[in-house]
């Protein structure tokens, strides 16, 4: 398959045009490409579309540094660390960002749709929600079902009758194809070959279903180790587009295997950025005080990272605390 095409995080960052639609890997608080987030927001990219079937620390920062216009998916939150995301919260409150909202169910489904290059996905899922009410259609209230941005679909679905097995109705969810997917492996091959160590979630789908994809890694390695259990490889170096190598990229998120995420750091990102000046603050501080990933990490200081590394043995750290004994 030949190398892969090695580039930079600024280089990576670049990549996006404001205003394009994104998607991610990972679930919550792990496994998101987190240090290429940092980039987008020190870059100023703006008016993002972002999609999503569970946002996490990743998306809220991106939308509280006000990248981001329109933000779809079923959930926003970290889990313990932080049910709901406080900057989403917060910006769709104010009607400062269009969103669109979804079920779990909807989403995968649409993902799914895109990755195997149909127009849309048929479900039974969620019928008589207000998931399906037109008061909360997102999109169309903001006048953007109108045909003018070929990544919005004109509908948000559609109901058809069961032509076959006179099952009754039928939901229609129109199908997503991201302009970009940046995805978080902890390993990637010298010719591409993508691995997780852990579940893979919807990021199979998201990366099929993408114009381009940006895979952002802990390092890189020989194929030939790869290939010696494909089982555990996501993806195939002709599906990859650019790799960025950088160590702890997924910070405060979990690599599994690699470390644990950062409950401390997120805990903290919740309470301070509740509100628009105490985003910035706290931007200020992680994201624009810092130059780069390795002064990011130089920030946070060794012993705290030692103490979320992964034991080589268990595959999570022994000396983060766990539950209340």
């Amino acid at each position: 398959m030949g190398k892969i095409n090695k580039i930079t995080l600024k280089e990576a960052a670049g990549l996006i045009n404001d205003g394009d639609l994104l998607a991610f890997s990972g679930f919550t608080i792990w496994r998101r490409p987190v240090a290429l987030c940092y980039e987008i927001i020190r870059q100023g990219k703006k008016d993002l579309h972002l999609f999503e079937v569970q946002g996490g620390f990743h998306s809220d920062m991106l939308i509280g540094a006000g990248c981001v216009k329109i933000w779809e998916g079923s959930f926003m939150g970290q889990e313990l660390l932080g049910k709901v995301g406080v900057n989403l919260s917060r910006k769709q409150v104010a009607g400062e960002i269009i969103t669109d909202d979804f079920s779990h169910g909807h989403a995968v489904g649409r993902i799914q749709a895109g990755a195997i290059n149909v127009p849309f996905f048929p479900t039974a899922l969620a019928m008589g929600s207000d998931i399906l009410n037109p008061e909360y259609d997102g999109l169309a209230r903001a006048g953007l079902r109108d045909g003018s941005n070929p990544k919005i679909a004109s509908k948000k679905y559609e109901i058809v009758k069961d032509p076959f097995f006179d099952m009754g109705e039928l939901l229609l969810m129109p199908a997503v194809k991201p302009d970009i997917s940046i995805v978080y492996a902890p390993m990637v091959g010298n010719e591409g070959t993508v691995r997780v160590l852990s579940q893979s979630y919807n990021d199979s789908d998201v990366i099929k279903a993408s114009d381009k994809i940006i895979v952002i890694c802990e390092e890189i390695v020989p194929d030939s180790y790869l290939r010696q259990d494909p089982t555990k490889n996501l993806a195939s170096g002709y599906e990859i587009d650019y790799v960025v190598e950088c160590p702890w990229s997924a910070h405060p998120t979990g690599s599994q295997s690699y470390y644990d995420c950062d409950a401390d750091f997120l805990r903290d990102f919740n309470a301070k950025t509740r509100t628009q000046e105490g985003f910035d603050q706290w931007a200020q501080e992680w994201i624009f005080g810092v130059n780069s990933q390795e002064e990011y990490l130089e920030k946070l200081g060794v012993a705290r990272l030692e103490k979320l590394r992964a034991s080589v043995a268990l595959g999570y750290s022994t000396r983060v605390k766990r539950g209340t004994r």
